[in-house]
């Protein structure tokens, strides 16, 4: 939901420029130039005292802004509700670059306050924002991610992200002076690693633009000396979560093929191997470097005569897992079907295979990571809009826990609970009581006063389901261990009551679903939608007829034109 709100508002705030450069333009052309570049305050009358070197910049600026007035110099007033920070006027266009880190520590500071849509993005996001739109700016943001996020904070890795996603793209100049600036090769991995920060959030900047740019650019940017740079932050002596976003951030590269050769041709999957065996270490830092690593391998960077590991976990006892055919994207799937992770920018969902209509019903999940999730549960009719920041808590067919900034989501709203923000390693406990129309949520045990908005909107169809920011991880137990802190009352489990086939728990990996798609033949008048079913259902009042019943009936206007849909007509003569 932050991104896509962010995104709207600076939208809106562009138009608004361009109004008020027409509107100045006309004053300047009444009164002249240099009386209508003070009055539409260009020169801040409030700015504060910060030096003899401010004040140069001060006044080269002032120069620039007379000689030349352009829309990237100018700005709107601030809304009148926000309050100028650190004591800057309000018509300032950008920031000074000592400034920087401010705001981007001002930023990690406020991220866990944008819970709504309709919320404005705090001054500090939209001034770097601002000051991205130049080369030198966006260089400046950059390096400033770089040196002060600090390790500690488990939202650091996401605000970089969400920064550098809505950024403006780097140009290849601008590229191309951040490596030189950085340097980046093994010898400089092996330096200050008694402060891993800066390698952390160097390979998360990386990764992140790797995956922002692909294609040329990206291979561009992955040069011999970064690439040194990230296989040297993989070894042992590396601090785990640098060994974390130093492969996260090699993933990230992989996305375009030829770079995705050349790390392979590095034996990078030797070093996977070692440390592949993490997925299930006690230190949960350590357990996403095993989960990542495992993932790679199976996924990515294929190890000749290593067995998938799909083949060969055991599977005998799980009867309920996500659903890898229910899932938006870019989440990843652990092989046994209980384990999540996101490391996308987007905000990925996924819901398990299991769906209860009555009773009462419990399951637990355990928090690898203590950022932005939003877990719950979650009917049929609930929308993954993972571009668009919608998951789990943000439609009215779903209500969500969210640990990390200790609230309550149902119908994309919120409301503060009094739990502490959970940490690695604590147990979240939901319980739904259809029954009673009730959803009650734990930590360790100790429990909320009951949830029942969503029950004004559905009462049946109930599915365990979840949301992930960037680098979120967590791990779902339907039964079939024992619960650390089962509730009082008389529950059932999912494992006790689903099945699965064996084919229905497997969990492929991303190379072998396309293998099998390839092979798959479409009947010339299968579905459009599901592609398994007759195309046997006209919609009105449109008249298209491409899709089967079952989809037809999910739908609530046409997917090819856009009317609202009326009635669906079955076409018998259609049926063989």
């Amino acid at each position: 939901m932050i991104v896509f709100g962010w995104a709207v508002f600076l939208a809106s705030r562009s138009l608004g420029q361009g109004l008020l450069l027409t509107l100045e333009e006309h004053i300047a052309h009444f009164l002249g130039n240099r009386g209508a570049t003070a009055t539409m305050g260009n020169s801040c009358i409030c700015r504060d005292d910060s030096g003899t070197d401010d004040s140069v910049d001060t006044q080269q600026q002032q120069a620039e802004n007379s000689a030349v007035p352009t829309a990237d110099t100018r700005s709107q007033p601030r809304d009148p509700v926000r309050p100028p920070r650190r004591g800057r006027g309000p018509h300032e266009p950008r920031r000074k670059k000592q400034n920087v880190d401010g705001l981007v520590l001002d930023t990690l500071a406020v991220i866990r306050t944008l819970v709504d849509n309709d919320q404005e993005p705090p001054y500090s996001m939209i001034t770097l924002h601002e000051m991205a739109e130049t080369d030198e700016g966006w260089l400046d943001v950059v390096q400033s991610l770089i040196r002060v996020i600090p390790l500690e904070d488990p939202l650091g890795p996401a605000v970089i992200t969400l920064l550098l996603d809505e950024c403006p793209l780097p140009t290849k100049d601008a590229l191309q002076k951040l490596t030189e600036i950085l340097n980046l090769n093994g010898e400089v991995a092996c330096q200050d690693s008694g402060h891993p920060a800066k390698h952390r959030n160097t390979s998360a900047v990386l990764g992140c633009l790797a995956e922002k740019l692909a294609g040329p650019a990206s291979i561009g940017l992955l040069s011999p000396g970064i690439l040194e740079y990230l296989l040297q932050c993989l070894k042992l002596q590396s601090h785990p979560t640098v060994m974390l976003f130093a492969l996260i951030a090699l993933e990230k590269f992989a996305q375009t093929s030829e770079n995705k050769l050349t790390i392979s041709e590095s034996s990078i999957s030797d070093r996977l191997v070692t440390l592949e065996s993490w997925a299930n270490d006690p230190d949960y830092l350590k357990r996403q470097v095993g989960f990542c690593a495992q993932w790679s391998l199976d996924n990515l960077f294929l190890k000749e005569g290593r067995q998938l590991t799909y083949e060969k976990v055991n599977l005998s006892s799980i009867r309920a897992m996500l659903n890898s055919n229910d899932v938006s994207e870019y989440l990843k799937i652990s092989p046994h079907g209980l384990e999540a992770r996101c490391d996308a920018s987007s905000f990925e969902s996924v819901r398990c295979t299991f769906c209860v209509d009555a009773g009462v019903w419990y399951y637990e999940v355990t928090v690898v990571t203590s950022g932005v999730m939003q877990i719950g549960w979650a009917t049929r009719d609930s929308k993954f809009l993972n571009h668009e920041g919608y998951g789990i808590g943000d439609d009215e067919y779903s209500c969500a826990y969210d640990g990390c900034r200790q609230l309550i989501w149902y119908n994309a709203r919120s409301k503060p609970h009094i739990h502490p923000c959970w940490k690695e390693g604590d147990t979240v406990g939901f319980l739904l009581d259809l029954n009673e129309k009730q959803m009650i949520f734990f930590l360790n045990g100790n429990q909320l006063p009951p949830e029942k908005q969503v029950f004004s909107s559905t009462v049946s169809g109930f599915f365990a389901a979840a949301s992930f920011m960037s680098y979120q991880q967590c791990e779902f137990n339907f039964g079939a261990k024992p619960f650390k802190y089962p509730p009082s009352m008389k529950f059932s489990t999912f494992n006790d009551y689903a099945f699965l086939t064996a084919e229905e728990k497997i969990i492929l990996p991303r190379h072998r679903r396309l293998a099998l798609l390839k092979q798959v033949s479409i009947r010339e008048n299968c579905c459009s939608l599901c592609c398994d079913e007759v195309a046997d259902t006209q919609l009105k009042p449109c008249g298209h007829s491409d899709l089967c019943m079952d989809c037809a009936l999910q739908l609530e206007t046409c997917p090819l034109c856009r009317k609202e849909i009326v009635s669906r007509i079955r076409q018998i003569s259609h049926i063989s």
